[in-house]
């Protein structure tokens, strides 16, 4: 600690020579294993040299001095902070405008050994940058280690990439001249040399990716000659030709995979077209490096460039040269195996109608002739796998590629010969094998393709009835004529015939592999023990999703062998021949999954024999986690049949009744599952229970209700609440008034009598209820309560009558309680357990009350026997109640409520937002962003004017903002909850209640406008979302109402300026849809808000501030945006602005376009360079899964029966 003492002391005077040894020491106490005080010690010393101007000049002296790796990498760090902070500095470095020679040599003495360039935030000649990278190059190997030098050079060339990417075309002509060459020359320089490429290969590859980025602005237009000159460097060494193939490759990426979001459309077909039309270059270089070279890393390199160029280059350049065939012949060779194949996937991939046909039948069998002699068919391709080499694996997966590529694209043409068709079964042979090896990556790519040939055939056999679609779907090119729609039948079969064996291979592979589905919830754990499962895997959901589709495509195609199958391989699950936990789960996850797809007999027939198979198994098998595993798999079947239940009651008792044994067995995930399972059943076939069914005396339901008390006894709270919502559902079947209010009576009897004894006791004595076993216990009858009231809805009203005001008296009396605790205890009193619990009271009570009224029937009488009453004990305690204190289901509740009885609620409004609005916000939090809002204009005088006629709205008091202030604006993050809910109740008011919003004074107006920008400018997608949507909700509105022109006049330009923030941040792209829903400019012909609105009769701007009129309201803003975005952007010209804003308004009758406008004006601002562009095309992808879905939903079996949303009851 001395020695740290003295190193502050004495670096405080850089004038002179810094004491290198002490330097080491305290870098060393630093990454040393010394006390926490030390390294912190250490730690503000090392900052505060880092922050002194001169440090960087001691730089020279410490590299010449040290040993230390870690101190050698210190000065490194500050010199580049350092010469990159001074450079900002020199007034007289700015764009165009040559450094002084004092200042110029200054920063060379410094670059000489350390940096070569610096150009973050501002441009100095190419001469100077040519030269201080040369001096660096020249002095680094002097100093600096290899790994050091190569480390430096990347940091070097990283500064110079955003100089190249976000200000390249703001440099005079002679800089980027001198940044191309010298790049350009280094890379030759150093791939010239075999010593040199190879020692240097991190730098050289930095340096290709740096050249393309130049690229991307130069070529073709400024640099024409470039794929020629690459070429002919190419010739002159092979070690120059390896690195121009991973240029060209780079190159194809960057055009060809990566540039959407990255370059405007105008510049992709500029790119696309010009690799194209100069490819003969590329292709001749190609084919005389694989016919001349006998260097490996050169044909690999080659090879690899290749597969870059495939996906795109014109197909002659193919199939009308020796390309294919010289692929081919690198396929047997190891080195190249696995190369070779990619490529020759990249061919398969390519479908451009039959005119190449035949070159690709002859490729596939000469490939087939070639993969007999590698692996043979015999091969057993799992273990081959699983004891194979990193490459061989590869070879395994690419092989799957391959084959899936191929028959996605041109598997008809293999169906034309008897021999073409024994070399397609063999691929399909080896494709099944593959399908069986333990990789998730490999059985993904095997699956996808299956997934894809079983919906080919199976859309071939149920399109029969629509001739036009079937021969397309075959294949066929001649016309349909007259009378050739009965010769179709035959080749189907045919058809059909051909895949059969192959089908039924695939029928067994996917029961032998498949997912687990959501519904299960015991698995192995890594130990080999049956636990509950903890965490769901999304993975494994959308295979079992994939895998379920699959089968119910295979299921169509042939039932009875489906079902042979699957009984087949249960008779060995009962035999024992076959007995494991995971073959016994993957059958029956398969037997379940194809629920829906058989005729109702059949499946009748196959699920009698798997059910009384399972429960045989179960009786047989001893071990408790055997019963376990067989528990959770009858459970699963018999939860995906509820047709065959429903058409069979004492199948139907019988499996309810074993769930209640499930119950009852206290294994981890039995009894979760037993109860999942039964809320499943009932409320697919809950008319079964409220009947009298032939054999019983009475319904059983009734019968069950008897028994109540028994069947929970060994549940946990979670689980009864369960059980009490599925048997709600029961009795919500129930169509006898009488008998219902029976039921329920009975259901509820075992809950209500505990809280009649708890309000009996808290009579006698207040202090009873504040016992946490007293708590917790009413906290569980409210939690019960609310699952009865999901299921029973309106038919819950006497219940819920029978504890209402008794409920409200608890809500408050605890209430007050908390707020003692946090007066007493200070804020961190509302993390104690005791206040947590009395809040589960508070919010539980709040979702009770929620849930009721959200299932009720919309009857006005229940809205006024419920709302009135709440006003005090709700909004009032939130209103009083400290921010800490408050419950965000308050505003989900009076959402609902709004939502609910719409406009019954006008009058309530004031009282609401009194309650809730300004207590919960205040001035908006403002993120800063490219485009920061000036203050907004005055709001008119007749905003100010109305309180009239809306006399109850209130302020609250100056003493009840200040205790709850600062609540959900101070910060992006506190209160999450609150913020999502206060939007919502928001956004409820402006949809059913807005004539309460125009009568707000014109300060609360503010508030409300203020609110909702400051919601969609929140990072949270949900809260922004919300926020968006109210937005164009209080717009539609307006536009609509009397106040149309003072509302526009008052808030256009702040939504414009503020839509613009939003759209031009990344952390709002998945805002997209919705910002171009409102219209960034408000010009498009499908937003909301129109500047050419036939609501909106009077001028946007002010006559006293704008110099001169105009002639409309669109050339005021059409001028208006160019000078706002002008402002914000600076990196964009003048002229670049404009003709954005004028597409703007050009395009505006096509939404596409608009959209796609826009897309390429954040290209161009750079605000979403070299990031993931998907949320700006989100709603396309929306629009396709729905078309997805509606196809599903056409056949039979592929959605669910239990995720279909009718009820299915049967009368």
């Amino acid at each position: 600690m001395t020695s740290l003492v003295m190193a502050a002391e004495r670096f405080r005077d850089l004038s002179q020579a810094i004491d290198v040894s002490l330097l080491d020491a305290t870098v060393a106490a630093f990454y040393g294993t010394g006390s926490k005080e030390e390294r912190a010690a250490a730690d503000r010393i090392l900052q505060d040299l880092q922050s002194n101007p001169d440090m960087w000049l001691q730089v020279v002296h410490i590299l010449q001095n040290t040993k230390n790796l870690n101190t050698k990498f210190f000065a490194l760090q500050k010199v580049l902070l350092s010469i990159c902070m001074m450079m900002k500095n020199l007034s007289d470095m700015s764009w165009g405008i040559k450094t002084s020679s004092k200042a110029k040599s200054r920063i060379q003495d410094g670059l000489s050994l350390v940096i070569g360039i610096a150009l973050r935030d501002i441009c100095p000649s190419a001469s100077l940058c040519t030269k201080t990278m040369q001096g660096y190059r020249r002095a680094a190997p002097y100093t600096l280690s290899e790994g050091e030098w190569t480390m430096q050079s990347i940091y070097m060339i990283n500064v110079l990439e955003g100089v190249i990417k976000y200000r390249w075309n703001a440099l005079p002509v002679e800089q980027r001249d001198g940044m191309k060459n010298y790049i350009s020359e280094v890379i030759v320089q150093l791939s010239s040399n075999e010593a040199s490429f190879r020692m240097e290969r991190l730098y050289v590859n930095k340096l290709n990716v740096t050249l393309v980025q130049i690229l991307k602005h130069e070529w073709p237009a400024r640099w024409r000659s470039f794929i020629p000159d690459l070429v002919a460097a190419a010739k002159t060494s092979e070690t120059i030709c390896e690195n121009c193939m991973v240029i060209l490759k780079l190159l194809s990426e960057e055009v060809f995979d990566f540039s959407r979001g990255e370059m405007t459309q105008q510049k992709i077909k500029e790119l696309k077209q010009s690799l194209n039309s100069e490819f003969q270059l590329i292709h001749e270089l190609c084919l005389y490096v694989l016919s001349a070279s006998q260097r490996t890393e050169l044909i690999r390199a080659t090879l690899s460039t290749l597969h870059a160029f495939l996906s795109w280059i014109p197909l002659g350049y193919i199939f009308e040269s020796p390309l294919l065939e010289t692929l081919l012949k690198f396929f047997p060779m190891p080195s190249y195996r696995n190369l070779t194949l990619q490529c020759l996937t990249e061919v398969a991939a390519l479908n451009f109608g039959d005119f190449y046909n035949m070159q690709y039948i002859k490729m596939y069998t000469f490939f087939m002739v070639q993969l007999q002699a590698i692996l043979p068919p015999t091969t057993k391709i799992p273990e081959a796998y699983a004891n194979g080499s990193s490459e061989e694996q590869a070879f395994i997966q690419n092989l799957a590629l391959f084959f899936t590529s191929f028959y996605k694209s041109h598997i008809r043409v293999l169906e034309s010969t008897q021999d073409n068709i024994s070399a397609l079964l063999m691929g399909l042979e080896y494709l099944i094998n593959i399908s069986y090896v333990d990789d998730t990556e490999v059985f993904k790519v095997c699956l996808d393709y299956w997934n894809s040939l079983v919906l080919e055939l199976f859309e071939l056999h149920n399109n029969l009835d629509n001739p036009a679609v079937t021969v397309n779907m075959m294949g066929l090119q001649m016309p349909l004529l007259h009378g050739m729609v009965d010769g179709l039948g035959p080749q189907i079969s045919q058809r059909r015939q051909l895949y059969a064996a192959p089908m039924s291979k695939l029928r067994m592979l996917m029961i032998c592999r498949m997912a687990k589905p959501e519904e299960v919830l015991i698995v192995e754990d890594e130990n080999g023990n049956i636990v509950r499962e903890t965490m769901k895997d999304n993975d494994v959901l959308v295979q079992y999703k994939i895998m379920r589709e699959t089968l119910i495509y295979l299921s169509h195609l042939d039932h009875e062998d489906t079902e042979k199958q699957m009984l087949k391989k249960l008779s060995k699950q009962l035999s024992g021949e076959d007995w494991n936990w995971n073959n016994l789960n993957t059958l029956c996850w398969a037997i379940g999954s194809i629920s829906g797809s058989m005729m109702e007999e059949q499946e009748n027939r196959f699920l009698v024999m798997v059910i009384r198979d399972l429960l045989n198994l179960c009786e047989i098998t001893k071990g408790k986690d055997n019963k376990a595993v067989i528990a959770s798999n009858i459970m699963y079947v018999v939860g995906q049949y509820p047709r065959f239940l429903r058409a069979h009651w004492k199948f139907l008792k019988t499996v309810v009744n074993k769930l209640f044994e499930f119950m009852h067995e206290t294994h981890p995930g039995v009894q979760d599952m037993a109860c999942d399972t039964f809320l499943k059943i009932v409320q697919k076939c809950k008319r079964k229970f409220v009947i009298v069914q032939v054999g019983e005396s009475e319904p059983f339901v009734s019968e069950l209700l008897s028994g109540l008390p028994t069947t929970v006894a060994d549940l946990e709270p979670h689980q009864i609440h369960t059980f009490y919502e599925s048997v709600g559902h029961m009795i919500q079947a129930e169509s006898d008034l009488q008998k219902r209010d029976e039921y329920m009576q009975r259901l509820m009897d075992l809950p209500y009598q505990q809280w009649v004894e708890i309000i009996g006791q808290a009579h006698q004595s207040v202090d009873f209820l504040k016992d946490q076993d007293v708590i917790r216990t009413v906290l569980n009858i409210l939690q019960t309560n609310t699952s009865a009231a999901s299921s029973l809805g309106t038919y819950f009203l006497s219940q819920i009558s029978l504890i209402f005001l008794d409920m409200l008296n608890v809500y408050r009396m605890y209430s007050e309680l908390i707020s003692s605790s946090i007066a007493e205890g200070g804020p961190y009193a509302s993390k104690t357990s005791y206040v947590k619990l009395l809040r589960s009271v508070k919010r539980e009570t709040l979702k009770l009350i929620e849930t009721f009224l959200d299932k009720a029937e919309d009857q006005p009488q229940i809205g006024k026997q419920f709302v009135p009453p709440m006003m005090d004990p709700v909004l009032g305690d939130y209103a009083r109640n400290l921010p800490d204190a408050r419950e965000s289901e308050v505003l989900s509740l009076f959402a609902t409520i709004i939502n609910k009885y719409k406009a019954a609620m006008i009058e309530d409004v004031p009282r609401i937002f009194e309650a809730v609005f300004q207590c919960t916000l205040e001035e908006p939090y403002y993120v800063h962003s490219s485009i920061s809002p000036p203050p907004p204009p005055p709001p008119p005088k007749y905003l100010s004017t109305p309180d009239f006629l809306l006399g109850k709205v209130q302020c609250c008091s100056a003493e009840m903002s200040s205790s709850v202030l600062q609540m959900i604006t101070k910060n992006f993050e506190d209160y999450p909850e609150h913020r999502l809910k206060f939007f919502s109740l928001l956004r409820a008011i402006a949809t059913h209640c807005f004539p309460a919003l125009i009568h707000l004074s014109s300060e609360q107006l503010k508030l409300v406008m203020d609110s909702i920008i400051w919601a969609f400018r929140h990072t949270e997608r949900n809260i922004a979302e919300t926020g968006l949507n109210l937005l164009l909700e209080m717009l539609k509105n307006f536009q609509a109402s009397e106040f149309c022109n003072q509302f526009y006049k008052s808030y256009f330009l702040t939504i414009e300026q503020e839509i613009f923030a939003v759209l031009t941040d990344t952390f709002h792209k998945p805002g997209f849809k919705l910002h171009v829903l409102v219209g960034p400019t408000m010009v498009n012909e499908d937003a909301t808000f129109q500047v050419e609105s036939d609501a909106l009769t009077e001028p946007l701007w002010d006559a006293t501030t704008v110099p001169y009129p105009y002639l409309n309201n669109a050339m005021f803003v059409r001028e208006y945006t160019i000078k706002l975005l002008g402002t914000s952007f600076p990196n964009m010209t003048a002229s670049e602005v404009t003709q954005f804003v004028n597409g703007l308004f050009e395009s505006r009758t096509n939404l596409s376009i608009f959209k796609n406008h826009i897309r390429d004006f954040l290209v161009q601002s750079k605000e979403f360079s070299a990031q993931d562009n998907k949320d700006l095309y989100a709603e396309e992808a929306a629009a396709q899964r729905e078309r997805e879905r509606q196809r599903m939903l056409s056949i039979p079996g592929l959605i669910a029966p239990n995720e279909i949303q009718d009820e299915m009851l049967d009368s």
